[in-house]
């Protein structure tokens, strides 16, 4: 009986194998003579042993679950590391591949700031109207308000029924990932919103309105959050110049610059496809890019008809009715271009990069749309820099098929070889020539060239009636545009009169670094 005991233990504690599903078999040798008492105890012995083992496979499971739970929510800045740091998890990879991935630059994991924590107020829902541009700065406004306002921001909509009639949506031209997670330090922003407000606001039930321009935080403060925590979620359906120039606390300031410079970042497709048409430019030496807003909408907006014959005129003056929201409809063009409020043409534009001394070898890329009256109308400028180019003539029709019927993405195309060109001529002052140009200050003053229009037309008139020679037109236009080379400068303020004062987002002088290694202050 005892030796049969200790047999049947002994034997107990080795494992015989693996059974078909997965389960132990347990080895239990059966001795003679050894009563039904003997029976009961391995019994019970094979019941222990199996709750044992069930015991160990499920907390073997548990803490398989856990580690992978803790690895997915440490997520990609310390998953691959530790993954990586692991022989076992590549056991089977080839050394082949191994050899192939030591050649391969590593990238550094993206530093992902912590979550703000505050009480959210409510949901402000944005839709942008205007140019890629003009939505750029009022994003840069909104994330502001939504911040100081402690509530969620809803990823902005973009303008789909202005004249250029871009469907483009948010994530067709941003990098929204990006824009959301860069900006979590600051404010909450949500791609939709929760499921019961998104229902209410599809049946119409949400609060619309339009902010006042060039309102300040205070304004935001003392009128809108009231109403945001009133209906819980408001919708504001205009958002250009809805935040004032300045006047704003530093951190405010910042704060624009910061979603500006760094949080809208422009999809990776579009960031690959200029890097090619700025790596195509600097194979052939040196370039400019020349803003060249002479295009239909501009010239029917602004009224601004010169150079052009009557069938011309009548065209725009026709399109400029078609408009309801273009408030102005009569508009006499000499008296605007006299005072500096016109685009100037493409035959006047050829006169000043002359004046300037700029070389004629020198390659021009026009950041513009389709130029009003075509090659003819271009023809004096190719005459007088022929190594003219545009993407369209950098790039192949399959590398642009994407983005036609999509202004705002062609925009965006040029906005990055704007940036990183040597020198760069806006003709207008619209929106692209404000916020590239601050886009270049920041950058580290980078030159910009802002012609004096007011100026320059009539330097041109006395030049083309023979009241100045060209040796004292140029000198003239030279002495006028040395200061004006987008060098540290502040920001005019005119008190109560927003729209003649300097532009924040062309001149953001809180967030430059200044020659002496200062930061300006307001």
């Amino acid at each position: 009986m005892r030796r049969v005991e200790i047999e049947v233990v002994a034997e107990m504690c080795s494992v015989e194998g693996i059974g078909k599903k997965g389960g132990m078999r347990i080895g239990v040798i059966k001795g003679g003579g050894g009563g039904a008492s003997g029976g009961e105890r391995v019994e019970k012995l094979k019941k222990s042993s199996r709750m044992k083992v069930w015991i160990i496979r499920a907390t073997t499971s548990v803490l398989l679950w856990t580690c992978i739970v803790q690895l997915t929510t440490l997520g990609e800045t310390w998953g691959p590391r530790v993954l990586k740091g692991c022989p076992s998890c590549f056991s089977h990879q080839d050394s082949s591949v191994s050899a192939i991935e030591d050649k391969v630059p590593s990238v550094p994991a993206r530093v992902i700031p912590p979550k703000r924590v505050y009480k959210n107020n409510g949901y402000l829902m944005v839709s942008c109207n205007g140019g890629l541009n003009q939505m750029r700065a009022a994003i840069c406004d909104m994330v502001t308000i939504a911040r100081y306002l402690n509530v969620t921001l809803i990823v902005p909509e973009l303008d789909k029924t202005s004249f250029w009639a871009d469907p483009s949506e948010f994530q067709d031209i941003f990098d929204v990932n990006h824009f959301i997670t860069s900006l979590r330090d600051e404010v909450r922003i949500l791609k939709e919103l929760p499921p019961r407000l998104k229902r209410r606001v599809e049946m119409g039930f949400v609060y619309s309105m339009p902010p006042i321009s060039w309102s300040d935080i205070s304004y935001y403060h003392n009128q809108i959050l009231p109403l945001i925590q009133k209906y819980k979620v408001i919708h504001l359906n205009r958002t250009d110049a809805r935040l004032a120039n300045n006047g704003q606390s530093l951190d405010v300031q910042k704060l624009r610059c910061r979603v500006n410079f760094n949080a809208l970042r422009f999809t990776p497709q579009i960031e690959e496809l200029g890097k090619r048409v700025i790596k195509l430019l600097r194979q052939n030496g040196p370039f400019i890019v020349l803003h060249l807003r002479y295009e239909m909408d501009m010239l029917a907006f602004s009224g601004c008809t010169q150079g052009c014959n009557n069938d011309e005129v009548e065209e725009l003056t026709r399109m400029r009715y078609a408009y309801p929201w273009w408030k102005e409809k009569i508009i006499n063009s000499d008296l605007k271009r006299k005072d500096g409020l016109c685009p100037l043409t493409p035959e006047e534009t050829a006169l000043i990069l002359r004046a300037l001394d700029i070389d004629k070898n020198y390659q021009i890329y026009i950041a513009a749309g389709e130029i009003y009256g075509g090659d003819k109308r271009m023809a004096s400028l190719a005459a007088a820099y022929p190594k003219l180019v545009r993407k369209e003539t950098l790039l192949g029709p399959s590398d642009l098929g994407f983005f036609q019927n999509h202004s705002s993405q062609m925009a965006a195309l040029d906005y990055l070889v704007s940036l990183e060109s040597d020198i760069f001529i806006p003709t207008y002052d619209g929106n692209m020539a404000k916020v590239v140009q601050g886009h270049r200050r920041y950058l580290g003053f980078k030159q910009t060239i802002l012609l004096d229009r007011r100026l320059l037309v009539d330097l041109i008139d006395q030049y083309n009636n023979g009241s100045l020679s060209w040796i004292q037109f140029s000198d003239a236009v030279k002495e006028t545009h040395e200061r004006r080379r987008g060098q540290p400068s502040k920001r005019l303020v005119i008190p109560n009169r927003p729209k003649e004062e300097d532009y924040f987002y062309a001149n953001p002088e809180e967030c430059l670094q200044q020659p002496d290694g200062q930061l300006s202050s307001t």
